[in-house]
């Protein structure tokens, strides 16, 4: 029986360690800058079904400005917790752009200057 919760707590492991490694190469591929205190808050609220996952929210903005990601934040404001994105737009603008993280609607788009 010992054996068995070893074999178990292993397997448990080692799906950590690669679901730790998918994320670092998805945040490495887009080049996503997540702040440590984004990323605790954002896992915590993810868990609880409080927010979409931001794969999600990268694949909505994706469609809306095809780019390089710059930035990614989670914000409060006005109550709504909010995933505002940077990206780099192919005609070299930098494009901000504003999610419910609940819903995953585009709130604002905006062109930087």
């Amino acid at each position: 029986m010992g054996r068995l919760s070893f074999v178990s707590n292993k397997k448990r492991l080692k799906n950590l360690g690669l679901a730790l490694i998918a994320f670092s190469l998805i945040a490495t591929a887009s080049n996503v800058v997540f702040s440590e205190e984004d990323h605790d808050r954002a896992k915590i609220l993810r868990e609880r079904g409080e927010i979409r996952p931001l794969p999600e929210i990268i694949e909505k903005a994706q469609k809306e400005h095809p780019g390089q990601i710059i930035e990614v934040e989670l914000e409060e404001e006005k109550g709504k917790i909010i995933y505002e994105l940077e990206f780099l737009d192919q005609q070299g603008r930098v494009w901000e752009m504003k999610f419910d993280a609940k819903t995953g609607d585009l709130l604002e788009s905006k062109q930087e200057k």
